[in-house]
C-alpha cells in the first residue's frame, strides 16, 4: 500500500534518479542495438525488467487482481510497452540517440495538453507558457542535428514513441487508483515483452544477436534499471502529482542524453545545447510554480 503523501526531500530524490537512469539510457540502448536485432531487443529487456520485478512482489500477487483489471494492464502495456519500447528500439537505428531522444521528449507537452482534456487538470496561461518554452527547449536541442542527414523514418518513429508514452502516462494517472503501480509495470512489462519477442523470432534472426559486454549491460541496464526500478519511480510520481508537472521534469532527460551521447558515441554538441537548457529550466518553474491559495502547491511538493 502506498503512503498518503510524498515528501519534498524524497520527491527530489526520485527525480533525480529517474532523469539521470532515463538520459543515460539512450547512448546505452544505441550501442546495444549495434549486436542485436531491434524487436528481440525490446521484448527481452521488458521481459528482464517485468520478471526481476515480479519476483520481489510474489508476495503481493493478490493485488494483480487480474479478472478485474486486465484491461488497465492491456492499455499500458500497448502504449508504455509495444508503441514506446517497440518504435524507440526501430528509431534508434535511423537517429542518433541524443537527437532521437529529444524527438520523443514532445512527450511532457502532449501529456499536459491530454492531462488538460482528459483528466481536468488545470490549464493555467503560465503552465501553457511553461509547456511552449519546454517544447521550444527539446527543438533548440535538436535544431543542431538539422544541418546534417535526418531520417523520415526515424522522426516518425520518435514521434509515435511520444504518442505512445503520453499516452500511456494519462491512462495510467486516469486509472492509477484501480490497480497497484508496481504490478502495472510487471503486467505491462510482461504482456508488451512477450508480444514484441514473439514478433521479433518471428520477423528476426535470434542467432543475430551477438552475446557481448555491451550487448549483456545494455539488457540489464534497460530491464533493471530504465524500465523495472524507473517506471515504478515514474509511477509513483504520477499518482502523487498532476501528469503534466510530472512529466515537465522530464525535460531534462535529453540534455543528459546529448550531453551523454557527445562524450562516449562522438554525436554533435552545439551552442543550441546551452539555449535548450535555459529554455527548459524556465518551463519546469513555470509549469511548477505555486498556483494554490496562498502560493501554496496543490499536488506534488516541488
Amino acid at each position: 500500500m502506498m503512503e498518503d503523501t510524498i515528501s519534498r526531500s524524497k520527491t527530489i530524490i526520485l527525480l533525480t534518479f529517474l532523469v539521470i537512469v532515463w538520459g543515460v539510457c539512450w547512448p546505452v540502448f544505441k550501442v546495444a542495438l549495434y549486436y542485436t536485432p531491434p524487436l528481440l531487443f525490446g521484448g527481452m529487456r521488458n521481459l528482464v525488467g517485468g520478471v526481476s520485478l515480479a519476483v520481489l512482489l510474489l508476495p503481493r500477487w493478490r493485488q494483480i487482481r487480474w479478472r478485474q483489471t486486465w484491461y488497465i494492464y492491456g492499455v499500458a502495456a500497448l502504449f508504455n510497452s509495444v508503441l514506446y519500447y517497440g518504435a524507440q528500439s526501430f528509431g534508434l537505428g535511423y537517429l542518433p540517440a541524443g537527437l532521437f531522444c529529444v524527438i520523443v521528449y514532445l512527450q511532457p507537452v502532449l501529456v499536459g495538453l491530454m492531462a488538460w482534456m482528459w483528466l481536468g487538470e488545470s490549464m493555467t496561461l503560465m503552465k501553457i507558457v511553461g509547456l511552449i518554452l519546454g517544447f521550444l527547449g527539446v527543438a533548440a536541442v535538436s535544431s543542431g542535428g538539422l544541418s546534417g542527414y535526418i531520417s523520415f523514418t526515424g522522426v516518425v518513429l520518435a514521434i509515435i514513441c511520444s504518442v505512445g508514452w503520453a499516452s500511456g502516462t494519462v491512462w495510467v494517472k486516469k486509472t492509477s487508483g484501480l490497480v497497484d503501480a508496481m504490478w502495472l509495470v510487471v503486467m505491462q512489462s510482461l504482456i508488451g515483452g512477450a508480444i514484441m519477442t514473439i514478433a521479433g523470432l518471428w520477423l528476426e534472426d535470434y542467432f543475430a544477436i551477438v552475446w557481448t559486454p555491451g550487448y549483456w549491460f545494455g539488457l540489464l541496464y534497460g530491464g533493471l534499471l530504465a524500465i523495472a526500478a524507473s517506471w515504478v519511480i515514474y509511477y509513483k510520481l504520477v499518482h502523487y502529482g498532476e501528469a503534466s508537472k510530472v512529466a515537465a521534469y522530464t525535460f531534462l532527460v535529453p540534455l543528459i542524453s546529448v550531453a551523454t551521447g557527445t562524450f562516449f558515441l562522438q554525436e554533435p554538441f552545439t551552442f543550441y545545447l546551452l539555449v535548450g537548457l535555459v529554455l527548459i529550466v524556465t518551463s519546469i518553474y513555470l509549469v511548477n510554480r505555486p498556483t494554490g491559495v496562498g502560493g501554496k502547491k496543490t499536488s506534488i511538493p516541488v
